[in-house]
């Protein structure tokens, strides 16, 4: 059965792109102080004025700790809920920078092909 490309996300650019800059994002946002991954995706939701939401924040979080880019600073107990708070390692900052210049060097390039005059 043919599916409705109008309204299927999961291959849009949108998708693809998120799915690309969630990484990014996230440390973006750690960077200043930790949070919680609630705390933490209403962080993105402000910031982008809800353009950029992460349906799938936590195996985001949980990679980026696997790769040694961020950790759980600390954990709370809020009405019988644990609450951890992630903040970024240093080798998660250094990472950032690279990533951060590497978005700028491609973001360049991708604009230099959308403006390219075509004969």
């Amino acid at each position: 059965m043919p599916t409705d490309k109008t309204t299927d996300n999961s291959h849009s650019f949108e998708s693809y792109f998120k799915r690309a800059t969630s990484p990014l994002a996230v440390l973006c946002l750690l960077r200043s102080h930790p949070m919680y991954g609630y705390e933490l995706s209403q962080a993105m939701k402000q910031a982008s004025d809800g353009r950029f939401t992460i349906s799938v924040l936590y195996p985001v979080l949980y990679r980026l700790e696997h790769q040694g880019y961020v950790y759980v600073d600390r954990t709370e107990i809020i009405n019988n809920r644990a609450r951890s708070y992630y903040a970024v390692t240093d080798e998660g900052r250094r990472h950032l920078e690279k990533c951060l210049r590497e978005y700028d060097e491609m973001d360049k390039a991708f604009r230099a092909i959308l403006n390219a005059k075509t004969e």
